[in-house]
This record gives C-alpha cells, sequence and structure tokens, in this order.
C-alpha cells in the first residue's frame, strides 16, 4: 500500500525555500531598518552608534546616563555595535542561505533578547496588549503573537538547512542533508 502522503514529502525541500522568502519578505526590511537607525554618522557609523541605538537597546541605562553614550562603559558599546551588526549581518545570511542553521539559531536568540529588552527595557510588561495571550483569538499582540511565527519560520531553516536554492548547498555540496527521504535508514 502506497502512503498518500508521498507526494506532499516530496514538497519538503521547498519548506526552507520558503521559509527563507518569508523572512526575506517580512522580516529582512523590518530588521535592516532597525539597523538603519542604530548607525552613527559618518564613516565609521559601524563603530560609533547612534544615540538612538543606545536608547533601543539599553533604555533604562540611557536615561540613567542622561542620554549621553560616554556616560556609559565598554561594555555597553560592544552589545550596541554587535546588536548593529547583528541586525545587518544575520538577516542576509538567512536570506542568502549562507551558514543557514546558525544564523537562523542566531537571529533566534536575537529576537529573544530583542523581546526582553521590548518588555523589561521599554516597559511593555505593563500593556497587556504588547505581551499578548495565546489561545485568545486575537492574533495580534506584538511579543507573543508575532514573534512566535518568526521563530517558527526561524525553526524551519535551523532543523532543515537552507534549502535546494541555498549558498550552503552550492559552497557545501557534501554537507549532510535534511531531506526526509535521506534520514531514512538504509534496509
Amino acid at each position: 500500500m502506497t502512503d498518500p502522503t508521498a507526494p506532499l514529502a516530496r514538497l519538503t525541500p521547498l519548506l526552507p525555500l520558503l521559509a527563507r522568502f518569508t523572512f526575506a519578505a517580512v522580516l529582512l526590511p523590518y530588521f535592516w531598518a532597525s539597523a538603519v537607525t542604530k548607525l552613527g554618522s559618518g564613516i565609521f557609523g559601524l563603530l560609533s552608534p547612534s544615540v538612538g541605538a543606545y536608547a533601543q537597546i539599553f533604555p533604562r541605562a540611557m536615561e540613567a546616563a542622561g542620554y549621553d553614550p560616554s556616560n556609559l562603559g565598554v561594555f555597553h558599546w560592544a552589545v550596541v555595535v554587535a546588536g548593529m551588526w547583528a541586525e545587518f549581518i544575520l538577516p542576509a545570511l538567512v536570506v542568502l542561505g549562507l551558514l543557514t542553521r546558525l544564523s537562523a539559531l542566531g537571529m533566534i536568540g536575537f529576537i529573544v533578547v530583542q523581546s526582553l529588552t521590548d518588555l523589561f527595557g521599554h516597559g511593555g510588561i505593563d500593556h497587556a496588549g504588547t505581551l499578548g495571550a495565546w489561545f485568545d483569538k486575537a492574533p495580534d499582540a506584538l511579543i507573543l503573537d508575532q514573534r512566535a511565527f518568526w521563530i517558527t519560520t526561524l525553526a524551519t531553516l535551523v532543523v532543515l538547512g537552507g534549502g535546494v536554492l541555498s549558498a550552503d548547498r552550492l559552497l557545501f555540496r557534501n554537507a549532510p542533508s535534511a531531506h526526509p527521504a535521506d534520514l531514512q535508514p538504509a534496509r
């Protein structure tokens, strides 16, 4: 007896491509626009973040420092620069399908930190609509609803890799595949 879902299994290699396309269409512009707001002025803007970058990432520390980044330490600068670079680099890697599993895992970590900063640093936890609730028939909460979809899309890439049309596939042709047919034990 043949498996009636066998034709669907042949579509599995397209799932990472769909996940990367969805990420590119929805989240790439979001993260890159956010990263641009963190750039400092001039040619060294990638190493000298804007005041807004510090305020976005360390809202309470910036308030305590009188919104003067020079009153913060090297740790704050390093985190802000790394966060800004991550918003440029990780989404690009995901879209290209380059080091896909690692970059998608990095994006999941980034989203978790971003969500915690939104909730506790910016006070979103005090607004029920920001955190939201699952199983409440309203799919528009910023943190629980939207970011669950983001993380699920990225988790697909962590599990399945970049897919058939990815830089990983071109560069690492001998890498193990996550295609279900390839994972079957030999008979």
